[in-house]
């Protein structure tokens, strides 16, 4: 009786493997929440010398130029060897570069360190979202894909908390301690995924039908549901091995074109709305409201980093109830809207350190980052995983993967550049930058949420006679103008 019971509390395989390669994301957010308090800690300006800030920026940035190099590689590794086995590779060597990180001697060895992280991030991170994509549930894939996003969200804290704890150790172990931790985290990551089951649809479209089905049953995937939407596969759907520029080639070309651009679109644009420039920079942005203290700046960002947790949680649960354009619209209105108020106040020159004001521009700042957190974090690299067809997919998301890493970079550049030479140009520019985004994903962007992952169906806008066929709809169109891609019922 008692051991039924547990058995049955028991979470399905593929939860359990979500919860576990979530530590992947939540090492990408660690770093995010502790890196900025880690180059301004005494002890670490002790040991690497003051640096002028554009080594500063180089030194936190140069970890997501790693990541831009290597994520196009990623898709192609994993069609290869697996995804498990890749996302293995990829913490193994994201531990050695925090190794290089947590015994640095020089500045040298330590941006050697994040680049060789960087590297590592690229080649694991966007795998993450791909994997759990194909072996969840339809009905659960939102929420499965999102809690590697709550997992980024919940790192933040952890970082700028841990450093806020450690500054009181005296000597280098006060910067080293975020250093070795995300080294332990790295090493059980690397060592969890030997025990991580391949993705069925990987082992189909290699032509392993029978490993499939082992794996579809260690991973709790329902009969019925493996049976309409992963065993499905014909003789012809077998992968055949692409090079890299092939790959790259057949990504691009004409049946896969549409959703390949789609794809970079919301991932590139989704982090040109300024995010990374709010998380990096969020005690600069603070003080520049007006919270002289730098304690009191560090606090408010720790703080803003617990919000972003907590609104992560419902977010969570709610990715497989409200659609996905209804997300993004909505996030999309809110972000221009905040970066919009606090752009103005700036311009009309009436944030002072005394004013009222400056209390609307910090509330703006936290609105703007949980709006984020709750829309466009979410449901950004569920969707550019869920439009792509099973040949293309894992290399298609990396590329995009690549292009979220460079905007990231980019963001954090000219974050701190924009700021010192005008308090309001950077909010302006990532206004219209939001806006743009959500007027394009409006018009172009179709509804996934708890479809299968199955092909596509190209479609028009006009001139579409709808047949019923088999108790589907079917769409049967005699134009080629303007196309968008749905789901094939």
């Amino acid at each position: 009786m008692g051991s039924s019971t547990f058995e049955g509390l028991k979470p399905a395989g593929y939860t359990t493997a979500s919860i576990i390669l979530s530590a992947g994301c939540w090492l990408n957010g660690f770093d995010t929440g502790s890196i900025g308090a880690v180059t301004v800690m005494p002890q670490f300006v002790e040991v690497m010398g003051p640096q002028p800030p554009t080594i500063i920026g180089l030194t936190i940035s140069i970890i997501l130029f790693g990541g831009a190099f290597s994520s196009p590689f990623a898709g192609q590794l994993a069609n290869k060897y697996g995804h498990p086995r890749v996302i293995a590779a990829g913490a193994a060597a994201f531990a050695l570069g925090s190794i290089l990180q947590a015994s640095a001697l020089s500045l040298g060895q330590f941006i050697a360190g994040r680049l060789v992280a960087g590297l590592a991030e690229g080649i694991y991170l966007g795998l993450l979202n791909v994997y759990v994509c194909e072996i969840a549930p339809s009905k659960n894939r939102g929420t499965l894909a999102s809690l590697l996003q709550l997992a980024t969200a919940a790192g933040l804290p952890c970082g700028y908390f841990t450093c806020y704890g450690t500054v009181r150790i005296s000597g280098s172990l006060a910067w080293r301690a975020p250093f070795i931790m995300s080294t332990v985290v790295a090493a059980l990551l690397t060592g969890s995924c030997f025990y991580i089951p391949l993705s069925p649809r990987w082992l189909m479209a290699n032509g392993r039908r029978d490993d499939a089905a082992r794996s579809i049953a260690k991973l709790g995937i329902q009969a019925a549901e493996a049976e309409k939407d992963i065993l499905s596969f014909r003789d012809e759907d077998v992968q055949k091995r692409l090079g890299f520029l092939r790959s790259i080639g057949l990504i691009f070309s004409k049946p896969y074109r549409a959703r390949t651009v789609l794809a970079l679109f919301v991932l590139g644009m989704v982090q040109l709305c300024g995010i990374d420039g709010v998380l990096f920079y969020a005690p600069l942005l603070f003080a520049q409201a007006g919270l002289s203290k730098s304690s009191a700046s560090f606090l408010a960002s720790g703080l803003s980093a617990i919000l972003i947790v907590l609104i992560s949680i419902p977010a969570m649960f709610l990715a497989d109830r409200i659609g996905r354009r209804a997300s993004v619209l909505t996030g999309g209105v809110l972000l221009t809207t905040t970066m919009l108020i606090v752009g103005t106040l700036y311009a009309a020159e009436v944030v002072t350190p005394e004013g009222a004001a400056r209390w609307v521009v910090i509330v703006s700042i936290f609105l703007f980052a949980l709006s984020y957190s709750a829309t466009w974090a979410m449901v950004g690299k569920i969707y550019a995983s869920e439009i792509q067809p099973g040949r293309t997919r894992g290399v298609s998301n990396s590329v995009a993967q690549g292009l979220n890493f460079l905007t990231n970079a980019f963001v954090a550049l000219i974050t701190p550049i924009i700021l010192d030479h005008s308090a309001y140009g950077a909010y302006f520019l990532f206004a219209g930058l939001s806006l743009f985004t959500t007027i394009v994903l409006g018009l172009y962007m179709p509804e996934t949420k708890g479809q299968p992952l199955k092909p596509y169906k190209k479609s028009s806008r006009n001139r579409c006679k709808s047949m019923e066929q088999d108790s589907s709809s079917v769409s049967k169109c005699d134009t080629e103008s303007i196309s968008v891609w749905s789901y094939r019922s």
